[in-house]
């Protein structure tokens, strides 16, 4: 009997995880604008990444990055949530943690681009 109990313990705590994940990306997805740019990105570069003929490393690094991208706008907004919540007033502590998440975002972005690139450039270079 306790053995069932801590599966059942188990499967709950999966499934309200599983609840409280989902409804981080559904809120993120209705009221942060740059999430919605990122998605809508990744819908495009997902697919087109699985579909050209590049060496399955460099596939599955344009995937990553790109889910990268989203993790780290996800978390973005979590900090600025959390820093408005706290900081009522623009402070220079809040401002540097706004200003750092937002330069993580930034640099996954750029991390796409160079990947792109790079896969951009093997696919030319093969067919040449």
């Amino acid at each position: 009997m306790q053995k069932e109990k801590k599966k059942s313990g188990i499967i709950e705590r999966v499934r309200k995880a599983t609840h409280y994940s989902l409804e981080g990306l559904r809120v993120s997805f209705k009221e942060e604008q740059a999430f919605r740019l990122e998605v809508l990105i990744g819908v495009v570069l997902i697919p087109t990444a699985i579909l050209i003929p590049v060496d399955l490393a460099i596939r599955i690094l344009l995937v990553f990055s790109m889910v990268a991208v989203l993790v780290a706008e996800l978390l973005n907004s979590a900090i600025e949530a959390v820093t408005d919540l706290v900081s009522g007033e623009m402070h220079h502590l809040a401002k540097k943690a706004k200003d750092c998440a937002s330069a993580a975002v930034f640099l996954c972005l750029i991390g796409v681009g160079v990947m792109w690139i790079v896969a951009l450039y093997q696919w030319v270079q093969s067919t040449a």
